[in-house]
């Protein structure tokens, strides 16, 4: 056993609960100022309904283990202010969807350096959305 492992199994005695630690993501919320054009741009990529819709002040789409939900705010459009990253089965097929469906990607998919194939597209309220695969 290590020293790490033996400080800390010394600083845990029974009875002692454990230290708590980061797991998973649950789910991002992000706002909009039009719920029926931010409903429409989610489910044109495919990402499935759960609950809420166009009519609605909160929409929920589930996939994987994960959620992105839509709350209407007036706040909304955003200026810049990172990136959900979602990993997908097929970049490239999901960016010709994309285009399909009229949409605009700010760029083309690409293989990063740090070992991802990816591309970006920007929701109807600003917030940036990264589409990506690890390579292989």
């Amino acid at each position: 056993m290590n020293s790490a492992a033996t400080s800390a199994t010394a600083s845990t005695s029974p009875g002692t609960p454990a230290e708590p630690h980061i797991e998973s993501l649950s789910a991002i919320t992000l706002a909009t100022r039009d719920m029926p054009r931010a409903v429409l741009f989610y489910e044109a990529l495919g990402f499935p309904k759960k609950f809420g819709g166009s009519q609605e002040a909160f929409t929920s789409f589930a996939f994987g283990g994960s959620y992105l939900n839509l709350i209407v705010d007036t706040r909304a459009p955003v200026n810049w202010w990172g990136r959900v990253i979602i990993y997908v089965s097929d970049v490239d097929a999901l960016y010709r969807k994309a285009l399909a469906a009229g949409l605009k990607p700010s760029l083309e998919p690409s293989d990063a350096p740090w070992g991802e194939r990816y591309f970006h597209i920007t929701d109807p309220d600003g917030h940036e959305l990264s589409f990506a695969r690890p390579l292989r």
